[in-house]
C-alpha cells in the first residue's frame, strides 16, 4: 500500500516539489506528471480561487504527487474551505509565535482537538463521510510559514506545538523582515535560513523552504527536507530565456549555412 505524503515526511525523506500558480488544469495536469513528490498550490499570491483549486486538484487527481494549498491567511475559514476540496493538506502563510501556531492547527482539526467544521464535500467523496472525518485529524499535514524576525525568535515555541508536521520558509519576506527587501542571497538572511534549519533537529517537525533552481542544493545541504523547488511559470521562464538565449548568441555569429536537400543554403 502507498505511504501517505503525512507518512513520507516523517520518513526522513527529501521531498521536492513545485509552486502551481495558474488556473489552467492542463498545466497542473502536465505538471502531475513530471515526478514531483508534491505540488504548493498558492492561494495567497497568486489569482487562485476555490474553484480554482478544486479544478487543479481534480487534474492532478492521477499523479502521484501530494497537492498541498497555501491558504491566503491563517484564518479557520479559509483552512477549512480549502481541506474540504481534499487536499493533502495546507501550508498556512505568516505564522509568527507560539498562539499562533496553535490557532492554525486548531483550525486544521475536527473537535475535540480542533474547532474545523464538519462539512467535507468533496474531501470525503472516496471514503465516505464517517470514515473520513474518523481519519481526519491523524492524516491532515500542517506547515506552518516561517517568514519574518519574530518568528525566527519564536521558532523553538513554534515548533513545539503539537500537531505542526512541518514549516516552510519563506526567504522573500523573510529577507524583507530582516531589513533586506529584495535580496534573499544576502549573508544576513543565509545566515537566518541556516539557523532555522538547525533548530528543528530533535523536533518531529520537517524543516520545508520556497527555494529555486539555483539554491536548492545549498538547501538540502542545510538540512531541508521539504523543498519547493520552482513554479510552474518559472520554469517555463527559464526555458523561454535560456533557448532565447542560446538562439541570440547563434545569430550573433552571423547566419549558419545549412544543406537542405543535397543544396548548401545560408
Amino acid at each position: 500500500m502507498r505511504r501517505s505524503f503525512k507518512e513520507r515526511m516523517g520518513s526522513g525523506e527529501i521531498l521536492l516539489g513545485a509552486a502551481i500558480t495558474t488556473p489552467e488544469p492542463d498545466i497542473a495536469e502536465f505538471m502531475g506528471v513530471l515526478g514531483f513528490d508534491w505540488f504548493w498550490i498558492d492561494m495567497e499570491h497568486c489569482p487562485l480561487d476555490f474553484k480554482d483549486v478544486e479544478t487543479i486538484l481534480q487534474a492532478l487527481g492521477r499523479s502521484t504527487a501530494a497537492p498541498i494549498v497555501r491558504v491566503p491567511w491563517n484564518d479557520p475559514v479559509y483552512v477549512k474551505r480549502a481541506l474540504d476540496l481534499g487536499p493533502a493538506g495546507v501550508i498556512i502563510p505568516w505564522v509568527n509565535n507560539k498562539e499562533e501556531a496553535e490557532a492554525a492547527v486548531r483550525a486544521c482539526l475536527y473537535p475535540p482537538e480542533g474547532m474545523r467544521g464538519c462539512g467535507p464535500r468533496r474531501a470525503a467523496w472516496r471514503k465516505g463521510f464517517a470514515e473520513y472525518v474518523r481519519e481526519a485529524n491523524k492524516n491532515v499535514v500542517i506547515i506552518v510559514q516561517i517568514e519574518t524576525r519574530e518568528a525566527v525568535r519564536n521558532l523553538k515555541e513554534i515548533l513545539s506545538v503539537p500537531g505542526i508536521d512541518g514549516t516552510m520558509v519563506g526567504p522573500a519576506d523573510l529577507s524583507a523582515s530582516l531589513g533586506y527587501l529584495g535580496h534573499p542571497d544576502h549573508p544576513e538572511v543565509t545566515k537566518t535560513i541556516e539557523y532555522i534549519a538547525r533548530a528543528h533537529k530533535g523536533t518531529p517537525v520537517v524543516p520545508g523552504i520556497a527555494s529555486n533552481p539555483k539554491d536548492s542544493e545549498d538547501h538540502i545541504r542545510m538540512g531541508f527536507r521539504l523543498v519547493n523547488v520552482g513554479s510552474d511559470l518559472g520554469f517555463m521562464e527559464m526555458a523561454a530565456k535560456e533557448t532565447l538565449r542560446r538562439l541570440r548568441r547563434l545569430l550573433k555569429k552571423g547566419p549558419r549555412r545549412s544543406c537542405i536537400n543535397g543544396k548548401e543554403k545560408s
